[in-house]
């Protein structure tokens, strides 16, 4: 069965957001999944290496997945300001669910685009996201909404990690609410540098 690839844009706050549809290899799919890309402003696009092996583990497992590029990011429209991308986020989730209503949902990302995956799956009212999953959550900053937010949680964190460290990182994912886990891997950067294929594994084990 041919996979399906679609370059597409969806109507977004601050303009027309560039998207890129794809479903599973070799079987229907079973869930949709939104992956948010890192930080506009230091490179991040949904094209990222981390975000497209997120993808790709989520697609293994049978997940359609929209990746996305926020505002102001390649071709898609409008300026960064780092508050209302989770607005694009938004956006880019409603179309998913729109274009494949009757599957369940989830919701990922990498660095900035895992604090915009749970900013925006911690508020979203009934039928929720079944799971969220954090790749290399930064640790700086406010998220003391984590410690009341009952969604299963995943984070998935590399060993030396100089936006998230590993003993910062433990500190706080003590106090945020279950379901959760945390995972480690062995890598020498934020970018799971030399661990990549570690990285897919452990994502693509998720359930």
């Amino acid at each position: 069965m041919a996979r399906r690839i679609e370059s597409l844009f969806v109507a977004g706050p601050a303009g027309r957001l560039e998207c890129l549809l794809e479903e599973p290899e070799e079987r229907d799919p079973v869930e949709a999944c939104l992956v948010c890309h890192p930080h506009p402003l230091f490179g991040g696009t949904m094209h990222n290496k981390v975000v497209y092996r997120t993808a790709r583990a989520l697609r293994r497992t049978g997940s359609v997945v929209l990746r996305f590029n926020f505002r102001g990011v390649n071709l898609s429209e409008g300026t960064h300001d780092g508050r209302d991308e989770v607005e694009d986020a938004r956006a880019a989730l409603d179309f998913l669910r729109g274009r494949y209503p009757d599957l369940p949902y989830s919701l990922a990302g990498f660095s900035f685009g895992s604090r915009i995956a749970l900013r925006l799956g911690c508020t979203l009212p009934e039928p929720r996201p079944r799971r969220v999953i954090a790749v290399g959550f930064p640790t700086s900053g406010h998220f003391d909404y984590l410690n009341s937010c009952g969604l299963p949680k995943y984070f998935v964190h590399s060993t030396n990690d100089i936006y998230g460290p590993r003993e910062q990182l433990e500190k706080a994912f003590e106090g945020f609410a279950e379901p959760k886990t945390l995972q480690f891997i062995e890598a020498t950067d934020h970018f799971f540098a030399r661990a990549l294929d570690e990285l897919e594994s452990a994502i693509a084990s998720l359930s």
